[in-house]
Order: C-alpha cells, then sequence, then structure tokens
C-alpha cells in the first residue's frame, strides 16, 4: 500500500445479548457509542423476555441514535441473543458486549489492531470487576483475585499470548459464519465451545491485557450463588464434552465441597477433629481477602470472605451436581469445526 494510502478501519458490528439489563443497558451503550474509534459503528441489542424496563431503554436508545438497532430473542437465552444479532448485523469485525459490561474508551481501537498484528480469529483481554457498592465490590476483589478465581488469566490479567478462550471476544465475522455461530444448546460455556472450535479449524484465540471490560458484579449473595452455580455446572458438562480440559483449578472448588461437607459430618457425627477441614477453609478464605480488600472500606473488606465463599461452594456444587443428561444433549448437538475452503 502506498504511504500517502490513508489506512480505512474496518466497519465493526456491536453484539449485545440482553435480559433484566435496565441497571446498567444506558451505560453500556453509551461506552460503545463514545469509543475512540474512527470507523463505522453499529450497535445490535438482541431482547429477551425481561420484566424491567430493559425494552423501553432499548427502543429510547434506538430513537436517540440510529447506529443502534434491536432484534427479538424470545427464549432469553443467551446464545440464541448472539446468533440473532449476529444475523441481523452486517459489519466485517463483530464485537460482544454483555449488557453490563462498560468498554474502555480505546477497546474497539484496540481489539482491531491486534486482530490485524496477530492475524487472531478472535482477540479478548481481561474482565475487571468494578463495584458500585460495598457488596459488589467485595465481590469484584473476589473475582480479580487468585484465591477466588486462580489464575485465569481473563480474570486477574498476564501476558499477551495465545489462549484456549478469551472474555467476550472481538471476531472477524467470516469466522463466525464458517463456524456457524455459537451453538445454542450452551446456555453457559458458548464462548468456550466456540473457541474450541475456531481453534480446531486452525484459528487463533488471542489473550491481551490491553484489552479490559469493566464488569458489573451480582448485586446479591443470592444472585452471585445462582450465577456461581450455573458456572460449575456448565464446566462439568465442558468436561465431558471435551474430556482433554479439565483441570486442577476446574477441580477445586468441588474437592472443596466434598471435604467441607465431609469434615462437618465427620466432625458431628464421629470426632469433633474433622471440623479441622471447614474451619482451615473458613480461616484460609479469610487470610486471602486481606490482601484482596486493599484499599477498600471496612463495610466491603469485611464481606470478601462471604463472596468468596459463595463463589467457591456453588461453582462446587454446580459442578458436582451436573447431571449427566444435559451433557448428552450438548455432545449430541455437537458441530465439528469447520475450515475454511481453502485449508480444506
Amino acid at each position: 500500500m502506498n504511504a500517502a494510502t490513508p489506512h480505512v478501519l474496518p466497519a465493526v458490528s456491536v453484539i449485545m445479548p440482553v435480559l433484566d439489563e435496565e441497571r446498567h443497558l444506558r451505560n453500556s451503550v453509551r461506552h460503545i457509542l463514545e469509543q475512540d474509534y474512527a470507523g463505522e459503528l453499529e450497535v445490535v441489542i438482541a431482547l429477551g423476555p425481561s420484566t424491567d424496563r430493559t425494552d423501553e431503554i432499548a427502543a429510547e436508545l434506538v430513537r436517540e441514535d440510529p447506529r443502534v438497532h434491536t432484534v427479538p430473542n424470545p427464549t432469553g437465552r443467551t446464545p440464541a441473543a448472539l446468533n440473532a444479532a449476529i444475523k441481523a448485523s452486517r459489519h466485517p469485525v463483530v464485537v460482544r458486549v454483555d449488557g453490563h459490561g462498560m468498554l474502555s474508551a480505546d477497546y474497539i481501537k484496540t481489539a482491531v489492531r491486534l486482530l490485524e498484528e496477530t492475524g487472531a480469529a478472535n482477540v479478548g483481554g481481561i474482565m475487571h470487576a468494578e463495584g458500585e457498592n460495598d457488596w459488589e465490590r467485595a465481590v469484584a476483589a473476589a473475582m480479580t483475585s487468585k484465591i477466588g478465581v486462580g489464575n485465569a488469566a481473563f480474570h486477574t490479567g498476564g501476558a499477551a499470548a495465545p489462549a484456549d478462550t478469551v472474555y467476550l471476544g472481538v471476531f472477524r465475522r467470516e469466522v463466525l459464519e464458517q463456524q456457524g455461530g455459537y451453538n445454542e444448546e450452551f446456555i453457559r460455556a458458548q464462548d468456550w465451545e466456540l473457541n474450541y472450535r475456531i481453534r480446531e479449524a486452525g484459528g487463533l484465540i488471542w489473550f491481551s491485557p490491553e484489552l479490559r471490560v469493566s464488569y458489573r458484579p451480582r448485586p446479591s449473595v443470592r444472585a452471585l450463588a445462582k450465577q456461581y452455580k450455573d458456572y460449575g455446572r456448565w464446566r462439568r458438562v465442558v468436561t465431558r464434552y471435551h474430556q482433554g480440559s479439565v483441570n486442577l483449578r476446574y477441580l477445586a472448588a468441588p474437592a472443596a465441597v466434598v471435604a467441607i461437607a465431609a469434615g462437618v459430618v465427620v466432625g458431628a457425627a464421629v470426632t469433633p477433629l474433622a471440623l479441622v477441614v471447614p474451619g482451615g477453609y473458613l480461616a484460609a478464605i479469610a487470610l486471602g481477602s486481606l490482601p484482596a480488600g486493599k484499599g477498600l472500606s471496612a463495610a466491603a473488606r469485611l464481606q470478601i470472605p462471604v463472596a468468596l465463599a459463595t463463589m467457591h461452594m456453588s461453582w462446587g456444587f454446580g459442578f458436582l451436581t451436573s447431571p449427566r443428561s444435559l451433557a448428552r444433549r450438548v455432545i449430541a448437538s455437537r458441530r465439528p469445526a469447520v475450515r475454511a475452503a481453502a485449508d480444506a
């Protein structure tokens, strides 16, 4: 290309699956529309059957900015929403954003540059949890600490490198179309499953700490418990779907649930010495919460152990109780990775 020829940035479609997101939707879309990106931009919001003001807010956003569009997602399922939004979008770069995610100002510009520099099929970065009150700040601290989530780079950070999967993702459209989009049987873990097929087809998934999305944690213990129970339930499905994907980090929480339950039962029925197991766990999360809570208010620091225990126990319980029938249904819907015609 001639040095005098200006570099034309690719047009970008941002897709958003939303359900009951009245609290954050407007702010999330604002972070998209105000991106420091000179290329063309559109936002496609896939609307699930919300019970709050989400649809009303989305309609207001459509009226206020011609770049914003909506499509229906009557099932409410995230992968169905993503596929509907992909189908309704039209640009060569597709950015996934959730209704409670806030893109950093240069997110799209950086992602487009990384796609070009690395040749990756999908790039993603850090899920930076940020709370708006003491409980949410406690959850955010737990979600960005190694005692909370292990060594997952998209939670705790790390060097830019190839990855098995990334948070959300910025894709080349031809890759999404080639793979047929998301597998709609994966209510959770649909990102992992799609990225697995992309990698099987020879595509590169790239993690970079330059990419950062602020994430709003669940607003209550109950909501956090449900979220992490679902995470554990679907991670078990993934291990049955692809047996080589299990590792020690995934087994830590279910092992802790079994050990603590056994310690409580044996401690109550046989010997109090067994209570050292649940007692040791409580001591570990209390100590582990101290560095995680640095800089937070006392009220937030005191809630970090609650957040950690909720995350660990719910994830482990979900993993242990995940039914084989769920995995069988997902395995029956398995989509083979599809290579580009030139590679066939």
